[in-house]
C-alpha cells in the first residue's frame, strides 16, 4: 500500500497581500486619508488606483478601486476615501488604526496618467471629493512639471472643511524637496464650494460656463491647441465635465491613443 501525497494548493501570484497601516488621518465626519507600506515589487504609474480592501467576516476578500494618492518614487502607499455608514467597505475601512492590516492588490492601472495625454502648454485637473486623490498624486511628481509650463488642480466640494486635504497636499508640493521650486511657480489650485458660502461656489460645469474659473485664473478659455485635461470624480461630474471638454474641441485619450483629455471610471464604496 503507497503512501498518498497531500494535494499541493495552488497559489495566485495576483492575490491580493496584507499591509501594515502606518498613518491615518481623518478630515471630518466624511473623509479620511491612511498610508500603507509598500512592498518593494510593487511599481505604478503616478495617477493610476489599485484595489485595497479587508476581509470579510466570512474570510472572502472584499475589494474596492482606490487611486493611489501618493507619487511614484514614494516609499508608502497613500490612499485618500470617502466614508459611508452603509459602505460594505468604507464602513469598515474608516476604522482602520496604525498597525492594523489592508489588502492591496498588486496591479494598479488607470488612465489618468501623463502617457496618456499629448504634449501641450496647460493641464487642468478637474475634480470633486475624493476625486483629488490622482492628482495628489501628480502634483508631486517632477514629470508633471517637466511636460507641462502651467498645472491647474480644481477642487469642488460640499462644504469648506472638505477642501483642506487638496490645500495641503498643495502647499506641501509647494515646499517639497524634489518638486517645490517647479511646483511653486507652476503649480495653482482653484477650490469651490457646492452648500456653504465661500470665495468660489458653485459645481466646476458652471464655473466653466459662465467663465468664472478662467477669468478668476487670469487664463483663456478651453483652448485644443494649449490645454490638457484630467477629469476624477463622481459619475455625473466626469460625464458633464467631458462635455465641456468636448464642446471646447479637446479629443479624450486613453494609454493606447494619447490625445487631449483623460477621465478616471474607478470608484470606492
Amino acid at each position: 500500500m503507497t503512501e498518498q501525497s497531500a494535494p499541493v494548493k495552488k497559489v495566485n501570484p495576483n492575490a491580493p497581500t496584507l499591509q501594515k497601516v502606518l498613518a491615518v488621518k481623518h478630515y471630518t465626519d466624511r473623509l479620511f486619508s491612511f498610508r500603507l507600506a509598500r512592498p518593494p515589487s510593487f511599481r505604478f504609474r503616478t495617477g493610476e488606483f489599485v484595489m485595497i480592501g479587508l476581509y470579510k467576516d466570512d474570510g472572502r476578500p472584499l475589494l474596492r478601486a482606490y487611486s493611489i494618492a501618493s507619487p511614484s518614487w514614494d516609499e508608502e502607499l497613500e490612499f485618500y476615501s470617502i466614508k459611508v455608514p452603509d459602505g460594505p467597505l468604507t464602513s469598515r475601512l474608516q476604522n482602520i488604526q496604525v498597525g492594523d492590516e489592508v489588502l492591496l492588490g498588486k496591479k494598479p492601472t488607470g488612465t489618468l496618467v501623463l502617457d496618456a495625454l499629448v504634449g501641450g502648454k496647460r493641464l487642468y485637473m478637474f475634480s470633486t471629493g475624493t476625486g483629488f486623490a490622482p492628482f495628489a498624486s501628480l502634483v508631486r511628481d517632477p514629470d508633471t512639471y517637466a511636460r507641462f509650463d502651467e498645472v491647474i488642480v480644481t477642487h469642488t466640494c460640499r462644504d469648506v472643511a472638505e477642501l483642506d486635504y487638496s490645500k495641503e497636499i498643495v502647499d506641501a508640493a509647494k515646499n517639497d524637496p524634489l518638486v517645490g521650486e517647479e511646483a511653486s511657480k507652476q503649480l495653482r489650485l482653484f477650490t469651490s464650494c457646492t452648500r456653504e458660502a465661500y470665495e468660489q461656489a458653485g459645481r466646476i460645469t458652471t464655473l466653466i460656463d459662465t467663465g468664472e474659473l478662467f477669468e478668476k485664473l487670469g487664463v483663456p478659455k478651453l483652448d485644443p491647441e494649449t490645454d490638457r485635461g484630467m477629469i476624477c470624480g463622481s459619475m455625473e461630474m466626469i460625464n458633464d465635465t467631458k462635455q465641456r471638454l468636448l464642446d471646447a474641441g479637446l479629443v479624450e485619450g486613453s494609454n493606447a491613443s494619447p490625445a487631449q483629455f483623460v477621465i478616471e471610471k474607478a470608484f470606492a464604496g
